[in-house]
């Protein structure tokens, strides 16, 4: 309860003696002023060497990849959506989503998504889940063995793993 503070100096007890400080300060004398600081070094590189190059353009490369993979939307595991997506590179469906996608390239529905009451055009689809609805995709549509796809689908290039369905309205897309 009652102790010293860490910051004050510690006080001589009744008849201690106290040893002087040689070159100790009054507190109110302000500490003198080093009359020249020394200089600070610069290093700054005067030609690239190899290494650097080649850590530049590996940071190059993985910043040009992350663009690449562009703008990705994940609707997780027990998450419901429903309304218009707009602009998004690739849609992964874990949850269970009623919507309409416009501008988008890819859309990968897991075994657990649901893709209900929508309508979707894109450029690639791999379904594991459950597609219902309008689907056009313009190259590649998989269908895994855990997939089922209903409704009204046109496709460039189909591949249906063994245990996948597909029932509706299919079509091919005219090249």
């Amino acid at each position: 309860m009652f102790r010293r503070k860490d910051t004050e100096p510690a006080r001589p007890l009744a008849g201690e003696r106290v040893p002087e400080q040689p070159f100790a300060r009054p507190a109110s004398e302000p500490a003198p002023i080093p009359s020249e600081l020394p200089r600070r070094t610069v290093d700054l590189p005067t030609s690239a060497t190899p290494s650097s190059l080649t850590t530049s353009s590996e940071s190059a490369k993985s910043a040009s990849s992350a663009q690449n993979e562009g703008k990705r939307l994940i609707v997780g595991q027990g998450i419901s959506l429903s309304g218009e997506i707009t602009a998004c590179d690739r849609l992964v469906v874990e949850g269970s989503v009623q919507v309409t996608l416009n501008e988008t390239r890819a859309i990968e529905i897991t075994e657990t998504g649901r893709f209900t009451n929508g309508k979707a055009e894109v450029e690639e689809a791999e379904i594991s889940g459950v597609y219902e609805g309008d689907l056009t995709v313009r190259k590649r549509l998989l269908i895994r063995s855990t997939g089922r796809v209903q409704g009204t689908v046109r496709y460039g290039e189909l591949e249906i793993e063994r245990g996948g369905r597909l029932s509706g309205s299919v079509s091919m897309l005219e090249s």
